[in-house]
């Protein structure tokens, strides 16, 4: 299965290595080549490609300025960056990667390994949770599977799928929306706490100023826009 790669960066060295480091990974296909994200929408909607890896710092619009106008995106967003600060925002808009450079071959690999597993679910249709009072159903490998809600730890979001974890370890994977999947499950046992994770309320260990603390001591950060509603129904299930 070959992967069309775009690649975005305003340093031509940093294209060059990168370039050189994919060249490792025979199945990425390189398709463009850009040195900022300047009338790019055209550009991408010709080449069509599966992965965009992209600086953030680039003179004019930032990497992440395009992505948040872009967003949500068809195609699978992984940043090149040597700023480790800007990891949150970038989650924040489901990018399935954040490299930091320079990149390591092996963190380069880690990245590709995830590409293709969101690659091989993304071959899958799309189907809509069909939520019950006690269970969802998902498609997962050609196949309708029964999760109960009290075995789900969290849901992730996982490019233009969700990760469901129902363990610190095992999780399954569906092409769904977190915007669907937020909408079918029952508001007194879960709550979005950010644009990628959504919790269960019963698998709370602790609270911190930016992180909630799950079962098997996973951590899963607050985001920004959604400290007040974890704020108002944490207060509700603690009062009540």
């Amino acid at each position: 299965m070959k992967i069309k790669a775009v690649l975005i960066d305003d340093e031509p060295l940093a294209l060059k290595v990168l370039e050189s480091l994919l060249q490792s990974h025979p199945n990425v296909e390189i398709v463009g080549k850009f040195s900022s994200t300047s009338n790019l929408e055209n550009e991408l909607e010709i080449l069509n490609p599966d992965v965009v890896f992209t600086d953030i710092q680039m003179p004019g619009e930032t990497g992440l300025e395009f992505v948040k106008k872009s967003y949500p995106m068809p195609y699978a967003v992984i940043f090149t960056t040597a700023h480790p600060n800007f990891a949150a925002d970038a989650f924040e808009f489901e990018a399935l990667d954040y490299l930091l450079k320079p990149i390591a071959p092996d963190r380069l690999s880690k990245a590709i390994k995830r590409l293709e597993e969101y690659m091989e679910y993304k071959e899958n249709e799309n189907d809509v949770a069909d939520t019950k009072d006690d269970y969802v159903y998902v498609k997962v490998d050609g196949e309708f599977q029964k999760i109960f809600y009290d075995q789900i730890h969290y849901v992730e979001a996982f490019a233009d799928y969700v990760k469901i974890w129902t363990s610190p370890e095992k999780r399954v994977v569906t092409l769904q929306t977190m915007r669907n999947m937020e909408s079918g499950l029952p508001v007194d046992k879960f709550i979005r706490v950010h644009r990628s994770y959504i919790i269960a309320i019963n698998k709370i260990k602790a609270i911190q100023n930016t992180t909630v603390i799950l079962e098997g001591n996973i951590e899963i950060p607050i985001g920004k826009n959604y400290k007040e509603s974890i704020s108002q129904i944490l207060q509700k299930n603690i009062l009540g």
